[in-house]
């Protein structure tokens, strides 16, 4: 049982590495102090753990979870949306109760999966845009730091892309130590610890994060992970069980910063694949494994917010950039492979990315808003109600 083992913790490192940073910078940016942040990096941590060793255990398959990397890029983008963490924690709950809904309401699961591709596709890659030109801007400001990790990344990319973003996470690490000293780890909270927050209901905030933080961790994560076990030959997943219990999973941890927990998909593939264990009906073990690492590094998650605090702003939202590029490129793509709607993903692209904020509602809101609208008014007539002699466009 060696093989899958040594691919949960191969899984979990990766995942962890990849993108623990932007979690912790998306927590901030929504007005949690130090001490929550990490607190949300450790129930998040916990959940996803808890969640990958009971639902392998029970159905013996290859179940993993992960925190919603499109959500926490959504969080950085929400910046400013609101300037109280416990109507962020209210949104993080609502979140996980519409998951919950999605799996015991088959209605709502389908209606996820069938937004239109141009406005899920274009709505991600709106959401990631501002964060996947930070290593440009990061060479520009902070060139002796920014440099290296860009060009660890592209050497890795070509001859070991799946340590890329690891190993550029571990040059951003190396750096801010030397940068930074010792100073980074006075007055930090190492030591692990849930902080709650009691959540505030805003209507306002529920839309422009609770209701767009839904969206994507079901469009971006949990579809594709579906897809992913799918086509590994995973054929009887448990779709409602794996719903109901990461929304259920969600909802606890939420006041405590656990924002949004789904099923895998990058990490999946390590997870389920052949290179986890030649028998398929070994591969469970993998993700059990992978939950004990990620205990085990949750137990970091003061160290790595005071090292995250201690880093630049502009640094930190880089090394996400470079983790990103991949989701950034799959929404792109699916937003402007149909040519007949590409004026309607290019709308909701740049209203999403412009990060506005209207009547105390963010940008990813008014994206989908203003997208279904302009997809509305100019979708090609159908050819319902036309005259025998009228062809339709």
């Amino acid at each position: 049982m060696l093989q899958p083992i040594i691919a949960g913790v191969v899984g979990a490192l990766t995942g962890f590495a990849s993108s623990f940073a932007l979690v912790i910078a998306g927590l901030i940016a929504v007005g949690a102090s130090p001490a929550e942040a990490a607190s949300g990096l450790l129930v998040l941590c916990l959940g996803q753990a808890l969640l990958a060793g009971l639902l392998s255990w029970r159905f013996r398959m290859p179940l993993s979870f992960a925190w919603s990397t499109p959500g926490a890029a959504l969080l950085v983008a929400a910046e400013g949306t609101t300037g109280s963490y416990g109507a962020a924690i209210g949104a993080f709950l609502v979140c996980g109760l519409l998951i919950v809904v999605s799996g015991l309401w088959p209605w709502l699961g389908r209606a996820m999966t069938r937004i239109p591709m141009p406005l899920a596709g274009a709505m991600l890659a709106g959401i990631l845009f501002p964060i996947c030109i930070a290593p440009v801007t990061a060479v520009i400001e902070q060139p002796l730091l920014a440099a290296p990790i860009v060009i660890v990344w592209l050497l890795l990319v070509r001859w070991l892309p799946r340590w890329a973003v690891p190993a550029a996470m571990l040059a951003a690490i190396i750096g801010v130590v030397i940068s930074a000293g010792d100073d980074w780890m006075r007055g930090a909270q190492l030591a692990p610890a849930l902080t709650p927050t009691a959540p505030v209901l805003d209507p306002l905030v529920i839309l422009s994060l609770g209701v767009p933080l839904f969206i994507v961790t079901m469009a971006g994560q949990n579809v594709p992970g579906f897809a992913v076990l799918s086509t590994l030959g995973y054929r009887g997943v448990p779709a409602r069980t794996v719903l109901v219990a990461s929304g259920a999973a969600t909802a606890l941890a939420a006041p405590f910063g656990g924002y949004a927990l789904n099923l895998a998909a990058i990490t999946a593939a390590l997870m389920a694949g052949p290179d986890s264990h030649p028998d398929a009906g070994r591969r469970w073990v993998a993700p059990i494994a992978g939950g004990v690492t990620y205990v085990l590094l949750g137990l970091g998650a003061g160290a790595a917010t005071a090292l995250v605090a201690a880093a630049p702003p502009i640094l930190i939202i880089a090394v996400a950039g470079l983790a990103l590029f991949g989701a950034f490129t799959t929404g792109i793509v699916s937003a402007f492979e149909a040519p007949q709607t590409r004026l309607t993903a290019a709308v909701t692209l740049i209203v999403v990315a412009s990060g506005v904020v209207v009547l105390g509602i963010g940008s990813a809101f008014w994206g989908l808003v203003v997208g279904a609208l302009v997809m509305l008014v100019t979708r090609p007539r159908s050819s319902v109600g036309a005259s025998p002699n009228e062809e339709a466009p």
